[in-house]
């Protein structure tokens, strides 16, 4: 198998990590990979933020819901849409910005994510591991104030880095079909193939090392959207200048 293929299909989240640092050097190199993605016509809309002071770190795992590693782990970033440079580069050529369009968050946050995944695979792929935070946005407008960000720069999830202390299994993904469709989407097959992989994620849960639970995806999938999904998100994106048309 392809030595890259391989990589990405070995991906785990990796939540421990051993007390050893990660170069700077190294971690450069990682964000120069992620500046390499694919960008919306190149508008570079990703600022990433490395977070170091103790102080900090404390602060930023108490917004994200006490988890340990967002404090622990010997390396943590915040990744930011952001589209201030835009607007400093209007200025430049006394060009008025038309901003606040929904379509500009949404080609900022995709940059986001091409960018950070770059990191992370090239992370990988140097014996580190990682863990995507989204519990940032659990107190976005804390940690907006945290980080001292301007209007059109937002935090969207952070990423722990580290040398693994763990080796935790693989999580098996939904069936190939179920994702993957040909020329036009038909679902008549969905649900029984869910079933079978709850089966599939059962065994997985029961068996894997560390905690060990009696669960499935779309019991999960259901109870997590009979909740609020982070209402304050609308109001908050609103005040820094996205999704106003």
């Amino acid at each position: 198998m392809d030595n890259v293929i391989k990589l990405l299909k070995a991906h785990r989240s990796i939540r421990e990590y051993l007390n050893r640092p990660v170069s700077q050097k190294l971690l450069e190199s990682l964000i120069e990979a992620g500046q390499c993605a694919a960008t919306s016509s190149f508008i570079q809309a990703c600022t990433v933020i490395q977070v170091s002071n103790q102080e900090t770190r404390q602060k930023l795992c108490e917004y994200s819901a006490g988890q340990v590693y967002v404090a622990n782990a010997p390396v943590f970033l915040v990744f930011c849409v952001d589209m201030n440079r835009h607007r400093l580069s209007c200025d430049m050529h006394d060009a008025p910005m038309l901003s606040g369009y929904t379509e500009q968050f949404l080609t900022a946050a995709l940059d986001c994510a091409l960018f950070a995944q770059n990191v992370l695979v090239g992370a990988e792929a140097m014996g580190l591991g990682g863990c995507y935070i989204g519990a940032i946005r659990n107190h976005i407008a804390e940690v907006d104030k945290l980080l001292g960000l301007p209007e059109l720069v937002c935090p969207v999830f952070g990423l722990c880095l580290g040398y693994p202390a763990q080796n935790p299994e693989i999580k098996p993904r939904l069936p190939l079909s179920v994702v993957f469709k040909q020329e036009s989407y038909d679902d008549s097959s969905d649900a029984a193939l869910i079933r079978d992989y709850d089966q599939t994620i059962r065994e997985y849960y029961r068996t894997r090392s560390g905690s060990n639970k009696d669960d499935s995806w779309s019991v999960r999938i259901s109870s997590m959207l009979a909740k609020e999904a982070r209402p304050h998100m609308l109001p908050y994106l609103k005040s820094k200048g996205y999704l106003l048309k």
